[in-house]
């Protein structure tokens, strides 16, 4: 119960967390620290690699702990590649539901002569969808591996992926902020049922085993 309700309270918080951000959709220091940071024709490839590795990254790694796992016959990589599979999906799915809540506009929208997108994308800016799902991969990783080395090089990943979605001119601070909160909270979701589903099999494995 204890744990439930301390998840139930999560949830809640970064619910309230994420419509508070959304409130400081025209604030001046957003309008102002894109502008700076987004140029008049977005066209470093750093940037916009970080930017569209994202979705292939989430998709290859799950993927690739899970062939790995069949191929080894690892049980425990097979339901890690699942987590992660699940914490990305999660946050994926959150995400769409925010921006279809709030419907806030991209930043080149409201300020279509001071923002310089690298490409139009009709969808809502709140939160940011490259950064939630890159949080998401990124902490499902930590979560899974628990390795340093791994964590590391994921969330520099992962913050690359919400700078450049600044840089590109495609979202305020607050919608990358909100986006990393969002995936964090898909990848912990996904491990707390991942841990709450697994100790039941391993009860219902013991009780047969006694029975």
């Amino acid at each position: 119960m204890k744990i439930t309700n301390t998840y139930k309270s999560s949830l809640l918080a970064i619910v309230c967390f994420c419509f508070t951000l959304s409130g400081f959709a025209q604030a001046q220091w957003e309008v102002d620290m894109v502008k700076e940071i987004n140029p008049r024709y977005p066209s470093d490839n750093t940037w916009k690699s970080f930017s569209s590795t994202t979705k292939p990254v989430a998709i290859a790694v799950p993927f690739c702990m899970l062939a790995i796992s069949l191929i080894n016959d690892n049980k425990k990589l097979e339901n890690n590649a699942y987590e992660v599979a699940a914490g990305i999906a999660l946050a994926a799915v959150a995400t769409e539901g925010l921006k279809l809540l709030i419907k806030r506009p991209r930043p080149y929208e409201t300020y279509p002569t001071d923002i310089y997108p690298d490409a139009v994308d009709n969808s809502p800016s709140f939160p940011s969808g490259h950064t939630s799902i890159a949080f998401a991969a990124a902490t499902s990783l930590t979560l899974t591996t628990k390795k340093w080395y791994v964590a590391m090089p994921a969330f520099a990943w992962a913050s690359g992926v919400a700078y450049s979605r600044v840089y590109l001119g495609q979202h305020y601070p607050s919608d990358v902020i909100a986006g990393a909160f969002v995936g964090a909270a898909g990848a912990y979701a996904a491990h707390w049922l991942n841990k709450k589903f697994l100790l039941k099999r391993k009860s219902n494995r013991l009780k047969i085993a006694t029975d």
